[in-house]
């Protein structure tokens, strides 16, 4: 036997750990999701790497993005939000109402609505934690209370559903420019916001105690508080984190149309949760990444925008997304066994 024999092998046995390293993480399912999908679109479509394409999905993924990785967080420390949809609709008109109707200067109608946003987060976790119900029903509850008082207020205020902003207002230039503009090539800045914050969300997850503290709340909030971690602390800032990202995202909205409809967002908290279940979240909580769910937000547009491209029947989409799913939900369980078996 040669002396290159036990390097050989060695070599072997490295790759061979590296590659189930590679097949054990959350979010390798929707890298490949993401590249067949992409593969699929550019095969049967045209210009879909266009510039026009490129940003025909990756402006509204950008918004999706940005919610779908606060989810994940979220779903990763074992809990749910389903008002995060209707309160993006209801803090653009919250900033409306307070610009047109109350007078208030621009700035302060956004740090005002984002008040009430870290309020309604507080809201949300603290009834969690201390009611025990599941934040399942806490937040479905908040979701109908937003709806609600969003549509009764914004009638009896304005006496329409729609708040039209002027362009004419002191500081909108530097608003729309820092919120709503398109800097580069058609791209707009929501896509810069979103990849910083996947980025952040990464390396809090990965790099910090902050991560190791909602893996630990969500797979097992009894140990983990056994050993000193503040569970409670931790799951309200992360619904915190889901109300202030859908005041972002808010913002973008309401600037870059110059309007803010109460309606908007309804219906999206579903879309959040599938970009993040794609993305490897597991619906049972400690496990998921941000990375994953941001490509998760772009496969749900590229499939959107590439079944536009092809002049293809749009209803076709709902399918896929079932479909899409039902089939990252047992990807992600195979490959969290996977992952526990490695680690035994």
């Amino acid at each position: 036997m040669s002396a290159d024999a036990p390097l050989a092998a060695d070599n072997r046995l490295l790759q061979a750990g590296l590659l189930k390293k590679i097949l054990s993480r959350p979010e390798f399912g929707s890298i490949i999701g993401a590249i067949a999908v992409f593969v699929f679109f550019s095969a049967f479509t045209e210009n879909f790497f266009s510039i026009k394409a490129v940003s025909a999905y990756t402006n509204p993924g950008s918004t999706l993005g940005i919610m779908s990785v606060a989810i994940a967080l979220l779903m990763i420390g074992g809990e749910f939000d389903l008002s995060s949809g209707v309160l993006i609709g209801g803090l653009g008109i919250t900033t409306a109402l307070l610009i047109q109707n109350a007078g208030a200067p621009i700035w302060l109608a956004m740090l005002l609505s984002l008040a009430l946003a870290i309020g309604v987060g507080v809201f949300n976790g603290v009834m969690v934690i201390k009611t025990k119900l599941p934040s399942f029903i806490v937040t479905l509850g908040t979701y109908f209370i937003l709806q609600g008082a969003g549509l009764g207020f914004t009638r009896l205020i304005s006496g329409q559903t729609t708040i039209y902003l002027s362009e004419k207002l002191a500081g909108h230039n530097i608003a729309k420019t820092l919120f709503a503009s398109a800097p580069f090539a058609g791209i707009r800045i929501p896509v810069f916001y979103w990849l910083v914050i996947t980025a952040l969300a990464t390396f809090i997850l990965l790099r910090s105690k902050y991560g190791n503290w909602i893996f630990s709340a969500g797979g097992n909030a009894a140990a983990a508080r056994a050993v000193g971690v503040p569970v409670n602390k931790v799951k309200i800032a992360l619904f915190v984190n889901v109300s202030v990202s859908a005041w972002l995202v808010a913002m973008f909205n309401t600037l870059r149309f110059q309007s803010a409809q109460i309606g908007v967002g309804v219906g999206m908290e579903f879309e959040f949760i599938i970009a993040a279940v794609i993305g490897g979240c597991l619906l049972t909580g400690g496990y998921g990444s941000a990375i994953g769910a941001a490509i998760g937000a772009l496969i749900f547009e590229m499939v959107r925008q590439g079944l536009a491209f092809g002049r293809w029947d749009a209803d076709w989409f709902k399918l896929f997304l079932g479909v899409m799913l039902l089939g990252a939900a047992l990807l992600n369980q195979y490959v969290r066994i996977r992952a526990e078996k490695a680690r035994s």
